[in-house]
């Protein structure tokens, strides 16, 4: 059984180290503090979180917690309109006054000083949970695959997008192209670093914990439309989950029973 704590992991069993560690970034579209000038409209939009990738996780989790042999989730408390959390302190994005059709003003005027505030508020406490999260299992004796959960729009700018998931890899490519092998007999369309790449600066959070330790990881990108609902995100958590146990049960070290 998971249970949640305040920090925003669920542990499977405070005594197992993980098989899986699960992240979302981009969970909430929650403002605290003095992060509150946003419209209605804003905070309902991607712009502000990820939509239905915190449902998705929570499921994907719960299911490889039992394939695997246990699992974890971290996940971002507040909305990236604070401080996107896959970017990395130097990119201008991390505090963006735009997104897409829509402005955020209070991003529009961030001085410096402003984002190291934010860095040191979210940025620092999120990748020190998820980093001692990662030295926890690999004490125990366990190497944990790393995979990040996320959505993205069905149009871009006023551009359809054909893909429904994406895999997205960084240096590593395995386990990206073993979930995309498995995933073809899905019936969703399925491609190899879309929408997004490397080169978009999106694997911030793969580079940054799975890289140093040699461990096996993939960012998941599912779009949007097709987890709009919790029962949508369950469905689609069903789908994926044996798919990701195959492709994780090749590793030597990982032994999922991916029926």
């Amino acid at each position: 059984m998971l249970c949640w704590d305040a920090t925003g992991t669920a542990v499977t069993d405070a005594g197992a180290a993980p098989a899986v560690i699960l992240i979302c970034e981009h969970a909430s579209a929650a403002l605290a503090g003095d992060w509150t000038m946003a419209s209605p409209e804003v905070l309902a939009s991607h712009a502000a979180s990820d939509l239905g990738a915190l449902g998705l996780a929570k499921a994907l989790a719960a299911g490889l917690a039992r394939a695997c042999g246990g699992a974890e989730l971290v996940h971002a408390p507040l909305s990236r309109l604070i401080y996107d959390l896959n970017r990395s302190p130097d990119r201008p994005d991390a505090v963006p006054a735009q997104s897409e059709v829509h402005s955020i003003p209070m991003n529009a005027r961030v001085t410096p000083q402003d984002k190291l505030n934010r860095v040191m508020q979210l940025y620092l406490p999120f990748h020190a949970l998820v980093q001692a999260r990662i030295a926890r299992a690999l004490a125990l004796g366990q190497r944990p695959v790393l995979l990040t959960v996320h959505s993205f729009t069905p149009v871009w700018h006023g551009v359809p997008r054909a893909v429904e998931f994406g895999v997205i890899h960084d240096e590593a490519q395995g386990l990206a192209r073993r979930i995309v092998q498995e995933a073809a007999a899905l019936g969703l369309t399925t491609r190899l670093n879309e929408p997004y790449s490397a080169a978009d600066h999106v694997t911030h959070t793969l580079r940054l914990h799975a890289t140093p330790y040699g461990l096996e990881n993939a960012m998941l990108e599912i779009r949007n439309d097709l987890i709009a609902t919790p029962e949508a995100q369950a469905a689609m958590a069903a789908k994926l989950g044996p798919v990701l146990a195959r492709a994780m049960a090749t590793q030597t070290e990982l032994s999922c029973r991916a029926s």
